[in-house]
């Protein structure tokens, strides 16, 4: 926890890193990101434990274990059975009263950081691991002004730790849904001129040699909400050469509102480049140092603002077929699976494979 006692709730972004089940996975990789000189916006993390006192002082878990058991007996795996089991639980968190304690300590962290527009971002226990990635399933606020909005923007993140998503995805993955809990990154708001995705591997080829950025006007939220057709572009990661570009339609472009929020504007960009491709270089060799830095391929978040290029979040790019141990990116390999082929989905028994070795 921080170094001064008076902070119960919250650590800074620039600290030495705290362990998952305080920060959670985004703000973990905030941190390291932080810790490595990368640029992050600068922020606090309200840890699990302002989350976890506020569930057990509500004494939430009865009511939630009630409504996930009724939930499972129709079948976690039914898409009405878990939006409604969702909106049972998120209205506790929705009428439930603060803790005076952390919305005090919120204000003065706030006050710390100069009270600006902020993005507020939920962080879970079980989000963005090496091995699973709960990419989308729980809320972020852009633009959110004042102490009061803020707290407000920190009770809708708790809630979303139980989004009809975010609940299948965890009885899927046998993840224990009492046991995940739910962190909040606070961080100075990004005007970004332009923002976008970043993948350290060709996310479609599963090629390890390429980078692949798509790029919005505006804020990312047009990208990752799948409203705004973006620019695509792909790096060879070795020689920085940009491979290939594409421009999208760009018709429209989230912008912070004045009194809080996004609003979206109409754009005529269809025909226009977004970023320079000095700036696509840039970002590709950031990326190859993020990757170099958690020694995996990674799905990065990125936003410019005024030249300065920022970091808003990493996390491990889960979907990739693996490598075998010791394969290296030169020369080039084909992997192959004739199980997909032949439509073969399920592993191979050990029968299986003896039988097919005497082929």
């Amino acid at each position: 926890m921080p170094e001064n006692s008076k902070w119960l709730y919250t650590i800074p972004l620039n600290s030495s890193p705290a362990d998952l089940a305080a920060v959670g996975g985004k703000g973990i990789n905030l941190m390291r990101l932080a810790q490595a000189n990368f640029p992050v916006p600068p922020g606090f993390i309200l840890t699990t434990v302002a989350y976890r006192e506020f569930f057990d002082t509500h004494q939430f878990a009865p009511r939630v274990q009630q409504t996930l058991q009724q939930a499972a007996q129709t079948g976690l795996d039914d898409p009405e059975t878990l939006e409604a089991a969702s909106a049972s639980i998120r209205v506790l968190f929705e009428t439930a009263d603060f803790l005076p304690g952390a919305a005090d300590e919120l204000r003065r962290r706030y006050v710390e950081l100069g009270s600006p527009p902020v993005a507020v971002r939920s962080s879970a226990t079980a989000e963005d691991l090496p091995e699973l990635s709960f990419a989308g399933q729980q809320d972020t606020y852009l633009n959110v002004i004042g102490a009061d909005e803020l707290i407000r923007a920190v009770m809708r993140c708790w809630g979303s730790l139980w989004t009809a998503r975010a609940i299948g995805y965890r009885a899927r993955n046998g993840v224990d849904h009492l046991e995940a809990a739910l962190a909040v990154v606070v961080q100075q708001m990004v005007d970004s001129r332009v923002s976008g995705v970043m993948f350290t591997v060709n996310p479609v080829s599963g090629l390890r040699s390429e980078t692949v950025i798509d790029v919005v006007n505006g804020l990312g939220e047009g990208l990752v909400s799948g409203r705004v057709a973006p620019d695509h572009y792909v790096v060879d990661t070795a020689s920085g050469r940009l491979v290939e570009k594409t421009l999208g339609a760009k018709a429209e472009a989230a912008r912070p509102a004045p009194q809080g929020g996004v609003i979206w504007t109409a754009e005529a960009a269809s025909d226009r480049q977004v970023p320079g491709d000095d700036l696509i270089q840039t970002l590709a060799e950031m990326g190859s140092r993020v990757a170099a830095l958690y020694g995996a391929p990674q799905d990065i978040e990125w936003a410019e603002e005024n030249g300065s290029i920022f970091l808003l979040q990493t996390r491990a790019v889960t979907s990739l077929f693996p490598v075998p141990a010791g394969m290296g990116a030169d020369p080039l390999k084909v992997l192959f699976s004739f199980a997909a082929v032949q439509g073969v989905l399920d592993p191979i028994t050990p029968m299986g494979r003896s039988m097919l070795s005497m082929l």
